[in-house]
């Protein structure tokens, strides 16, 4: 699952009722912070809102264990030094700064997209037990990486979004702007299309209903 569609693709004319089902499929709502779940997962990333977002569940007790995953990503391997950090590490060393234990804390690093981020995980760690996620990821990947681990561990686990909101090109994208910008429309309609496309494959859970576009 690399980078087989375009960060940001031409996007079409959308109708309002197009860019609510989008909204629907690319984002999720985020945490509701009284409820604790088995697992903190953090997809892998260089954004400080990976890490920061972990600290924060952490310290609010939602959750006791910590899976960090990623090696990096797929174009940036391809431009990588054989002796960069991984993504993972870097993670880790700020979540150990930050006074969380380092027996909490499970990591992965081989992985570059985030199939390999869930597939990997399994491997460092029994997810036999597990019922609930806090997932922490980027909110315009959410919908995707949700995706992604509904369909590869069991299927009871509930999942908890904690997300945190990117910038690209000094433009903010989240859940009810990013409509509102050509870089937020295309990074977000790219994301539908990748949701699409890897359901399509059986890397993730397929969308239940596609859009006409």
């Amino acid at each position: 699952m690399n980078s087989e569609i375009a960060k940001e693709p031409a996007v079409p004319n959308l109708t309002q009722d197009q860019i609510t089902k989008i909204t629907e499929a690319v984002f999720m709502h985020s945490v509701d912070e009284s409820i604790s779940c088995d697992v903190i997962f953090v997809f892998g990333g260089t954004h400080a809102g990976h890490w920061t977002r972990t600290i924060a569940a952490y310290r609010l007790g939602l959750g006791k264990q910590i899976v960090v995953t990623g090696r990096c990503s797929w174009v940036s391997l391809q431009q990588a030094r054989e002796n960069q950090v991984p993504e993972s590490h870097v993670i880790r060393q700020h979540l150990i700064e930050a006074g969380i234990p380092s027996d909490v804390i499970y990591v992965e690093s081989k992985s570059v997209n985030t199939l390999e981020n869930v597939l990997f995980a399994k491997e460092v760690f029994d997810f036999t037990s597990t019922r609930s996620i806090l997932m922490v990821c980027k909110s315009h990947v959410a919908g995707r990486q949700y995706r992604t681990l509904k369909k590869h561990l069991h299927p009871d686990v509930v999942y908890m979004p904690a997300l945190f909101d990117t910038v690209y090109k000094n433009v903010e994208i989240n859940r009810q702007n990013w409509a509102e910008t050509e870089i937020g429309r295309s990074r977000v309609y790219g994301e539908y299309l990748r949701i699409c496309k890897y359901g399509d494959r059986g890397d993730i859970e397929m969308l239940e209903e596609r859009l006409r576009i």
